[in-house]
């Protein structure tokens, strides 16, 4: 397969995207050592940071929500790969800088993992504040948490212990309550076309033109099973149906509902998907209480969509709406 992308030199995407990031939001974030992106004014020190770690080419996730309220520092791997653990090491140390304490958001990918956990252990040993949490809501994965995916469920969490810590919450507090949201909350994507790796073009899985795969990984990993293309209505019924029943909601309870597009897969087709989800939630008495349209974590050109229901409390809410202003994400 021919790729065609506005690329340069392969080995040089990172580098040039967090560039181009760096130079088109210059009031919000700044990088740092080639691939730690951080807040253009840092927090004082009193004040806990957020921080996590991500493979590069799934943009705007993960480095286009650092700025104020939300992530103080992310650091950027290459294409679809985790960042090693010795510029984790050095995104903490600088989080950690004049004393402060710092949150680890990773997502529950065998390399970011990886990372995560030796940066911990430096961390640790270095007496650095640090304590980490793991986001793992895709409900694919099966029954057994360890085993699910970190899917779109990262930006809630960012967006309430970001909040959180900017308004003056303990370590503890902030760790509290982004564990609360990462319990209270579940995502199922689907896929229908594949994408290319930008470095190679090589195409990540094959899906045939009448097929389409619930519960597909953020990189292909293999779903629930393939089936017959399905209409919009039936796609998000089926989906959310899973997602009820593996997070169970009743009348009145209010819920957080975020369609994210994969890449290739257009704001039209997304509102359709998303006023399916809205109807259903609406006969059944739950309250539609916050949602989010659009595309807050990618994997290039790949069609499809990632459908996440969260359960807010009342603190939960308030911090979903507390004032933001980072490169994709913006609230007043």
């Amino acid at each position: 397969m021919r790729m065609k992308k506005f690329i340069n030199e392969p080995g040089r995407i990172v580098p040039e995207l967090l560039e181009g990031l760096a130079l088109a939001f210059p009031d919000k974030i700044c990088v740092f050592g080639g691939s730690i992106v951080a807040r253009a004014k840092a927090k004082s020190a009193d004040r806990v940071r957020l921080v996590t770690l991500g493979g590069s080419g799934h943009e705007p996730g993960l480095s286009g929500f650092v700025g104020e309220g939300m992530l103080d520092y992310s650091v950027a791997g290459d294409i679809f790969a985790a960042p090693g653990a010795l510029k984790v090491v050095e995104a903490l140390r600088m989080a950690c800088g004049g004393g402060a304490k710092a949150l680890l958001v990773v997502l529950n990918h065998p390399g970011d993992v990886l990372s995560s956990n030796i940066a911990m252990e430096a961390a640790r040993r270095e007496g650095l504040a640090v304590k980490m949490v793991l986001t793992h809501e895709d409900i694919s994965g099966g029954p057994n948490l360890e085993d699910r995916r970190g899917l779109v469920g990262f930006l809630p969490v960012y967006k309430v212990a970001g909040a959180a810590a900017e308004q003056g919450a303990s370590l503890d507090e902030c760790l509290e309550i982004a564990e609360r949201m990462q319990r209270n909350m579940r995502t199922l994507a689907v896929a229908v076309r594949t994408a290319t790796h930008p470095s190679t073009g090589n195409l990540i899985f094959e899906l045939g033109e009448d097929e389409m795969e619930i519960g597909m990984g953020q990189h292909g990993e293999a779903g629930t099973g393939r089936m017959q293309l399905k209409s919009a209505d039936e796609t998000a019924t089926t989906m959310l149906e899973m997602l009820l029943d593996d997070l169970p909601a009743s009348a009145g309870e209010k819920l957080l509902v975020l369609v994210n597009g994969a890449g290739a897969t257009t704001l039209m087709e997304l509102l359709i998907v998303f006023r399916r989800v809205a109807q259903i939630l609406r006969d059944k008495g739950i309250d539609l209480a916050r949602s989010a349209v659009g595309e807050f974590i990618t994997t290039q050109e790949q069609a499809g969509f990632q459908l996440m229901i969260a359960r807010l409390d009342e603190e939960l809410l308030r911090l979903w709406d507390a004032p933001c202003n980072t490169p994709f994400l913006i609230r007043v």
